[in-house]
């Protein structure tokens, strides 16, 4: 099964009610996942590359075949 996924980046700051509001370019009643990461991290670019990179790599019957008799 072949999934395209758009990744999306906005920069947010945290409510002192621990929330944050986006308005996003997805129609309503869409599925999505979110990844959050804390921006003091030094290491959070070398995550949110990865988060905003394609699955495709992943996406190949070598990859299905040794993950799925593992």
């Amino acid at each position: 099964m072949s999934t395209n996924h758009t990744a999306v980046k906005f920069d947010a700051e945290v409510t002192k009610e621990g929330k944050i509001e986006l308005s996003v370019p997805f129609p309503a009643g869409a599925r999505v996942v979110v990844f959050v990461i804390d921006n003091a991290d030094e290491n959070s670019a070398d995550v949110l590359s990865a988060a905003q990179s394609s699955l495709g790599f992943w996406n190949n019957p070598y990859d299905d075949e040794d993950w799925n008799n593992a």
